[in-house]
């Protein structure tokens, strides 16, 4: 049986609803699971129709699916959030409205994996400032979905053919990054990720790459001490532990070097450092995943692109490939807790 992935809205004055419905065309997607799209009826109709996309969405909540005589016509399932009377639909704007249906529809599809009517969920990216103007003041999905599933801790990872990173600060500011290395936050994330690797990509043994903070991984101290008191003595405490560590490395000499597959995943230090030559290499096909999560989501690599909102413009492969590892994880799962993958 093919796994049901829920997918969000996100915020609906962004691209999500376009990239969502534009990504359910493509027959990848039907062929390995089942998408189920969550969020305002009403949105994911208006974008529809807007964009001329060759879809049937069923005038309800919809249990059954609607249905079209011509193979080119695509059925949408739509699992409706509450109304929200304060929202009008207007592409390229942030307002507290919408920040409150993108919270409604996370919560909403964790739900929905957790009750087990969704094998996993994929989210469309949400504008922190409309999420933090309808006054959720959490950084991120990251941080939320963290709350929501009363996770300890949780890593986000950006996944492409060529590279997989993983983070161990996200959505912080440059100046705070040194005050947050610390030894134990270092070994969680690490640890987090390379349990990411068993479980979600099979990798019996992982092997990571982990990077230095300051330049030149910091010059022995003469460029910053984060290398030499938190970076070095925790790879040592892990290789102890028998995790596969190396570094830490000079993150642009690495980068330079870098050969596909050398690493099961790089660990960078904060948000940039990893994430321009993940977003680079991926070529617009890169994948944003949440490791430590006792639910699987993915999403796709970008944001809500306001500027091109509503206009149909909006390129789907990172949403495409966002569902297709999501039930590509989720199948690994299941067949992991049946006893048929180790």
């Amino acid at each position: 049986m093919k796994p049901t992935i829920a997918i969000t809205v996100g915020d609906c004055n962004g691209i999500g609803p376009e990239i969502a419905l534009k990504s359910l065309l493509d027959p990848s997607v039907s062929r390995l699971c089942r998408p189920v799209l969550v969020g305002p009826f009403d949105v994911f109709l208006w974008y529809a129709r807007k964009l001329k996309l060759p879809v049937s969405i069923p005038p309800a909540k919809a249990s059954t699916r609607a249905t079209r005589s011509s193979p080119r016509w695509v059925d949408i399932e739509v699992i409706e959030t509450a109304h929200d009377p304060e929202y009008t639909l207007k592409p390229g704007t942030v307002s507290p409205a919408s920040g409150r249906i993108a919270a409604g529809a996370i919560e909403l599809s964790v739900l929905l994996v957790q009750t087990g009517n969704a094998a996993a969920m994929v989210t469309a990216p949400i504008s922190k400032a409309a999420f933090h103007q309808a006054g959720f003041q959490y950084p991120g999905h990251t941080e939320y979905l963290q709350h929501l599933t009363h996770s300890r801790t949780v890593a986000m990872m950006l996944v492409s053919k060529a590279l997989r990173v993983g983070l161990v600060t996200v959505h912080a500011p440059l100046r705070e990054i040194p005050r947050l290395l610390t030894r134990s936050v270092l070994r969680d994330q690490i640890t987090t990720i390379a349990a990411a690797l068993r479980t979600d990509w099979g990798i019996r043994k992982p092997k990571l790459a982990v990077l230095g903070l300051n330049p030149h991984g910091g010059e022995s101290g003469e460029i910053g001490t984060e290398e030499i008191d938190a970076v070095i003595p925790t790879l040592t405490m892990l290789r102890n532990e028998g995790l596969a560590v190396d570094g830490p490395f000079a993150a642009d000499g690495f980068f330079a070097r870098y050969r596909p597959g050398s690493y099961d995943a790089v660990v960078a230090m904060y948000h940039d450092q990893g994430l321009i030559p993940l977003k680079m290499l991926a070529a617009g096909q890169g994948v944003n995943y949440t490791a430590g999560l006792p639910i699987v989501r993915t999403s796709p690599d970008h944001g809500t692109a306001f500027d091109i909102a509503g206009r149909g413009l909006a390129d789907p492969q990172s949403m495409i490939a966002a569902i297709l590892l999501a039930a590509q994880i989720a199948r690994r799962r299941n067949l992991t807790r049946k006893g048929g993958a180790r």
